[in-house]
Order: structure tokens, then C-alpha cells, then sequence
């Protein structure tokens, strides 16, 4: 497998779904075409807040592509004196790092180019895999919200901690709930197909590492591919704007299709299989994962399984709602469901990170 040198820090959320009461037709349907219902649309001001979240969260991701393509900054560290110093210390020197990106970037426009590719290229991701859950809630008349994009903080590496929206009736069928679960992750997949292959052709030759601790990334199995076809480089190369904006699409998309609980993959899989299965196959992932993430640290020298883990966890604890009906998906939707296995692995890495 071959491995890229950079750092990176990703988060996702996901909201649980919401009871509530929704009007009964005033007739008597056939139960094996179940009702699509009306839902109503978001509001002006709706639209106003999550437009306002999705600006904040181009910007702050904006501003990661600035650091992932900018050489390392060592601003002087503050001179700490006094206890209100030392308190001070660690959010002045922040300041500093934040201040001095800032300085270079309005220096180097190349830079700020490169945080705009990485920005438009990770949100265009994002959106994708949230309009997909979004339009086909519209299309089966589940309330949701429009999508939440959350920012982080500048220095966090991805600008954001991903995006969700939340429903707020029941899901009224098997069919709607395999529909909407797997609607996001596989609209996201295609948008990030275009955004990795132009990261894989435009790589090139990463320069001299400077000794100390090394972080890698390692490539999914779509990266490995796309490289065999297309004559890539993998090895030794230096990743840019779209490299990462599709890494982390990729390691989004994987984390979203684990079978457990909530998450995009629990929910296909709780149509797909039931109730008892899905629970069953949840702490068979969640074990599974728990192994890796202790196998990673040994191996790879890296803690990030260990908060794959805990997020499973998480969704262990939350219950997932039963659909209204539970009528057969049909022949079309378990190949769709196969086609989403085949997507999985082709995000999904082991052990994403080694430190050296």
C-alpha cells in the first residue's frame, strides 16, 4: 500500500431521528404501496441559518486548505509570567500560529488558491451526501431539516466536523428508510470521484522531510485503483487540495456506512435485515473495529481507531426506530445494497493513519 506524508483531523456527527405526529389519510391504503405523505418546506429563516453555517464552515475550511499547503509557520512564543500568563499562554500562542498563517497566505495568493480548491472540493462532497438524505426525506414526506454544516475552529485540519440533518416524523416504510440512509453516502461517493481523480493526476513529488515524527496517510482501495488505471504516482507524492478533500470524503463515506446503529450503514442494514440482525451485526462492527483501533496503535503508532470506537459506541446505545411498514425491498434495492458494499470497500482503510 502506499502511503502519503500529512496531517489530518476528521469528525462527523450524525442526529437521531425524532417522533412525531403526522396526519392519517382519511382512507384506507393497500399495504403494499405505502402513502407518500407531503412535508413542508424550510422556512426563510431556515434558509438564512443553515446558509449562514455553510459560509462559516467555507471559510474555516478555507482556511484548512491554507494549512495543509503551507510550509510549517514558528511564530516566537509568548513570554509567560505570572499565573494570569501562564493561562493566557496556550491561547496567545494559538493566536500567534493562526495570525502567521494568515501573514503568508495574504503574501502567497497560491495559498490561498489552494485552500479555495481544498474548501469547494470538500463541501461540494459534504453537500452531496447530504442533499442525497435531504431530497429523498422530500421525496417520501419525512420532515428534515436542511443541512446543519458545522465549522471548526482554525488548525483543526479539516475546517469542519462534517455536516448532518435531522428528521423530524417516522420513517414511514422499509423502503423510504433504506432510501434515505443510503441515498447520502452513495450521492457523496459519486461527487468524489471526479474531485480523486483530478488529485491523483495532479500529484507530485513530495520535497525532503524534516526529521521527527512523520504522520502517513494511507490510501484507500479507490486510490489504488484509479492509480493503476490512470499511471499514477502514489509513491513518494505529495498530496494536494484535491488528494485530501477526497481522502477525507472517502474516510467520511467509510465511517458513515458501518452497519451500527444510526449511521447511514445501519440504517441499510436494518432494512435490509431486521431488527435483530442489525443489532447483531452492530456489535460484530463494533467489536471489530475496537480490535482494529488497538492493533493500529501497535502497529501503525496511531490513536485514531480508538475514536472510531468510541463513536461507535456511542451508536450501540442509541436506539434505531422500526419503520412504519415493513414491506420487501425488492430486487432493485438489495442490488443497491450490494453496489454500497462494493463503495464501502473502496473507502474503507484498515488503519488510516501510521506515524513514524
Amino acid at each position: 500500500m502506499d502511503n502519503h506524508v500529512h496531517t489530518l483531523a476528521s469528525n462527523i456527527e450524525k442526529t437521531p431521528m425524532s417522533e412525531s405526529v403526522h396526519v392519517v389519510p382519511p382512507f384506507a391504503p393497500s399495504r403494499d404501496v405505502p402513502v407518500k405523505r407531503q412535508a413542508a418546506g424550510p422556512s426563510a429563516r431556515e434558509w438564512i441559518k443553515h446558509s449562514a453555517l455553510f459560509l462559516l464552515t467555507f471559510i474555516t475550511a478555507t482556511f484548512a486548505g491554507i494549512v495543509i499547503a503551507a510550509p510549517a509557520v514558528d511564530p516566537p512564543e509568548p513570554v509567560a509570567s505570572g499565573l494570569l500568563g501562564y493561562v493566557l499562554y496556550v491561547p496567545e500562542y494559538y493566536g500567534r500560529i493562526v495570525a502567521a498563517l494568515l501573514s503568508l497566505a495574504i503574501a502567497n495568493p497560491s495559498l490561498i488558491k489552494s485552500g479555495l480548491t481544498f474548501s469547494t472540493a470538500l463541501l461540494t462532497i459534504l453537500t452531496a451526501h447530504e442533499m442525497g438524505h435531504y431530497l429523498a426525506c422530500r421525496y417520501y414526506g419525512v420532515r428534515a431539516t436542511l443541512p446543519f454544516f458545522i465549522p471548526a475552529p482554525p488548525l483543526v485540519l479539516t475546517g469542519t466536523f462534517g455536516a448532518f440533518i435531522k428528521m423530524k416524523s417516522p420513517i414511514p416504510s422499509r423502503r423510504a428508510l433504506f432510501d434515505i440512509g443510503l441515498a447520502g453516502p452513495l450521492a457523496g461517493f459519486v461527487a468524489l470521484l471526479p474531485v480523486a481523480l483530478g488529485g491523483l493526476l495532479s500529484l507530485q513529488p513530495a520535497p525532503p522531510q524534516p526529521a521527527g515524527q512523520v504522520i502517513i496517510l494511507n490510501d484507500p482501495l479507490l486510490f489504488q485503483i484509479i492509480a493503476k488505471l490512470t499511471g499514477a504516482n502514489l509513491a513518494g507524492a505529495q498530496p494536494n487540495s484535491f488528494y485530501m478533500a477526497a481522502w477525507i470524503g472517502l474516510l467520511v463515506t467509510s465511517l458513515n456506512l458501518m452497519p451500527v446503529g444510526q449511521l447511514d450503514g445501519g440504517h441499510g442494514t436494518f432494512a435490509v435485515f431486521g431488527q435483530r440482525a442489525h443489532k447483531l451485526i452492530g456489535r460484530l462492527a463494533f467489536v471489530t473495529v475496537a480490535v482494529m483501533s488497538v492493533l493500529g496503535f501497535i502497529w501503525h503508532g496511531s490513536p485514531s481507531g480508538f475514536l472510531y470506537t468510541v463513536l461507535l459506541a456511542v451508536m450501540l446505545k442509541v436506539r434505531h426506530p422500526a419503520p412504519e411498514e415493513m414491506e420487501p425491498l425488492g430486487r432493485g434495492r438489495i442490488v443497491v445494497a450490494l453496489i454500497t458494499l462494493i463503495v464501502f470497500a473502496l473507502s474503507f482503510v484498515p488503519f488510516p493513519i501510521t506515524i513514524t
